[in-house]
């Protein structure tokens, strides 16, 4: 049976790991390099560092600090924001990530996803989606951070990007994010139904019980989460425990 991921998410401005609701208001939660030691030692399977702000203000990600960051740990490091060219996807895996996650650039130049995915591989070539409602069943792609909405389709667009050569699909409801009410399923079942390549799923986490019911209704891979974790409402630990004692398989903690 395939082993279920837990996955913290550092949105990260100005060096700083953030958290808002609906990506505005947000409140400082620490420093990227401390809270990214923490969540290994207490059994993240991945981390997720995304500067949220790199495309909106046209400038790259601090390359420094995805160092410091990944020295830090042993397990996989994705990283996102400000990524425009094969040369960024470059600097970001010589930087220590092992994916790069692509967003804005991707919208604006679809033809990156396939310039990474041949040059450094699908493995590591992850696109991020962040989707809002527009009407039953429909939704529609944001990028600059949510700042921007697109007229592209949501489901069209992870069939798109699949076929450029993703090989992971990191989906953030912007309708769920930040409000701890559990994930967006309808968003994450209609995505499973058209692609096969593996999907995180954020935006809604507020306990273990949205986990489980995630895993057993919501087809994805992996789940992040930030708020309950950074502002220590659960840990990484008690939601595994959680999860193993209902049936989940996931890595164990050591």
């Amino acid at each position: 049976m395939l082993t279920r991921r837990i996955i913290p998410c550092f949105d990260v401005d100005n060096g700083r790991v953030v958290k808002g609701v609906s990506f505005v208001n947000l409140r400082d939660a620490g420093d990227p390099v401390e809270l990214a030691s923490q969540y290994e030692e207490d059994g993240a399977d991945e981390l997720v560092f995304l500067d949220i702000t790199a495309s909106s203000d046209d400038r790259t990600s601090t390359f420094e600090l995805i160092q410091r960051t990944a020295e830090q740990i042993f397990i996989p490091l994705t990283v996102g924001g400000g990524v425009r060219s094969p040369e960024d996807v470059r600097r970001m895996l010589e930087s220590g990530a092992d994916k790069v996650s692509l967003n804005t650039a991707a919208v604006e130049n679809p033809d990156l996803i396939e310039q990474s995915a041949n040059g450094f591989g699908s493995q590591c070539t992850v696109v991020a989606i962040d989707a809002k409602s527009t009407g039953d069943n429909q939704w529609k792609i944001f990028t600059h951070g949510g700042r921007t909405r697109t007229d592209i389709d949501v489901i069209e667009w992870a069939i798109e990007v699949t076929e450029r050569g993703a090989g992971e699909l990191l989906v953030t409801s912007m309708d769920s994010d930040g409000h701890k009410e559990g994930y967006d399923i309808p968003l994450l079942r209609a995505i499973r139904d058209k692609v096969r390549v593996p999907i995180i799923a954020s935006g809604g986490a507020g306990g273990p019980e949205h986990f489980f019911f995630f895993f057993t209704s919501g087809g994805a891979d992996a789940v992040l989460a930030a708020s309950i974790f950074h502002f220590g409402e659960h840990s990484i630990k008690s939601v595994k425990d959680y999860l193993s004692a209902h049936g989940i398989t996931i890595r164990p903690v050591n």
